[in-house]
């Protein structure tokens, strides 16, 4: 068997179902919400079926997530789709509107959790608090950032974590330096 041959991993079928199974819903609801048959729905949560580019932005807005995360990933070897994400091959996740750039380092969103490479560029904020359904943990890897959680400010270093349980919060890069931290957030988000 050959191992250097790449593999078109078929991860968009698993990546929708695994978000709408972790938002609770259906795949009669969400395909009335896109307008389209269960059926069609269905093929494409089973990779049998390519939705279009209208499709995929349709189903982000559903989700209120980034259409980028629907994309496929990079092809990887056969011995490593699935398990293994070079560096060069991450999906960018989220929007850089705010100055936070995150890779997603899981192969997949179909696991209980997902890893997130995040870089928060240089004085950066986000200025509204954000909640969501999850359990979170963070780890500095380089830098300084200044995370608000339920309403109590935290300063956190190179080495230092955080656990987000549901809370309120914010973050703020305010060094004119960027922030490097790994985020696993559990159920997937994105």
């Amino acid at each position: 068997m050959r191992h250097d041959l790449p593999q078109t991993p078929e991860t968009l079928g698993a990546d929708l179902r695994a978000l709408r199974r972790a938002r609770g819903i259906t795949l009669v609801q969400l395909a009335q919400a896109l307008g389209r048959s269960v059926g069609w729905l269905s093929q494409v949560e089973r990779d049998l079926s390519d939705p279009s580019i209208t499709d995929l932005r349709q189903i982000a807005a559903q989700f209120d997530v980034p259409v980028s995360i629907l994309f496929r990933q990079a092809a990887a070897p056969a011995h490593e789709a699935g398990h293994i994400v070079r560096a060069g091959t991450r999906r960018p996740i989220g929007s850089s509107d705010a100055g936070l750039l995150e890779e997603l380092l899981s192969p997949d969103l179909t696991d209980d959790f997902e890893m997130v490479h995040s870089t928060f560029l240089p004085r950066s904020r986000i200025k509204d608090a954000v909640q969501r359904p999850t359990q979170e943990v963070g780890f500095v890897i380089s830098g300084t950032l200044e995370i608000e959680i339920d309403g109590t400010a935290h300063s956190l270093n190179a080495g230092d974590s955080f656990r987000i349980r549901g809370e309120p919060f914010r973050w703020a890069n305010r060094t004119p330096d960027p922030v490097v931290a790994i985020w696993v957030i559990a159920p997937p988000v994105y």
